[in-house]
């Protein structure tokens, strides 16, 4: 556990310091403070779970777009999402499968390029840094919890359009690229689409 809260925090530091630099250089732009939040539909790729579905959730956080001309914009982000399936799972002993729920909150770093192709769409790629603050499993009439790994490594992509008076609407999809189990033997990667919408200060 030490050990994990060390990487965490050597992962926050650094990304801090990155858009420190970042914004400290490019102070004769404009840029641009935010707010956003909206709806998660997420599921998980493993291999302990049967007929697995989406699970609806949602985000809520702050943001800054820093420019760099105006096609390029580097956009760190802080979300609150809250991630998870559905789904059956096989355990040794029983007849058959029992039905089984996921639920994984995080504190979500992402750290994009932000293209615009046209003057108010743009295209959203980067990584995203994501620390488990809670998770909850429940397997039939078990509930668990302290199953998630700390740490998750995931990438987003995704689209968003701007209006006029500073709101935007935004549609991603992300995928973990790490597993979110802390369990040599259970394999799972988180993956799915947030639809949001924000305002620019």
């Amino acid at each position: 556990m030490i050990n994990k809260l060390k990487k965490m925090k050597k992962t926050l530091l650094i990304i801090a310091l990155t858009i420190l630099t970042i914004t400290t250089v490019k102070s004769q732009e404009k840029i641009q403070f935010g707010v956003k939040g909206g709806i998660n539909f997420t599921n998980m790729t493993s291999n302990f779970l049967y007929n697995e579905d989406y699970k609806t959730g949602f985000h809520v956080g702050a943001l800054v777009e820093i420019p760099f001309g105006n096609k390029f914009s580097i956009q760190p982000e802080i979300l609150y999402a809250t991630y998870g399936t559905k789904g059956e799972v096989v355990l040794t002993g029983l007849n058959g499968p029992i039905s089984g729920d996921f639920y994984l909150d995080y504190i979500q770093v992402p750290l994009l390029a932000k293209i615009y192709v046209l003057e108010r769409i743009s295209i959203e790629i980067g990584p995203s840094f994501n620390f488990l603050v809670n998770d909850d499993e429940k397997r039939g009439n078990l509930s668990l919890s302290d199953f998630g790994d700390s740490f998750e490594f995931g990438g987003v992509l995704g689209v968003s359009y701007k209006l006029k008076s500073d709101f935007f609407g935004s549609v991603r999809y992300t995928n973990g690229f790490t597993d979110v189990i802390e369990d040599e033997y259970q394999e799972a990667k988180n993956y799915g689409f947030l639809i949001g919408i924000g305002y620019l200060f």
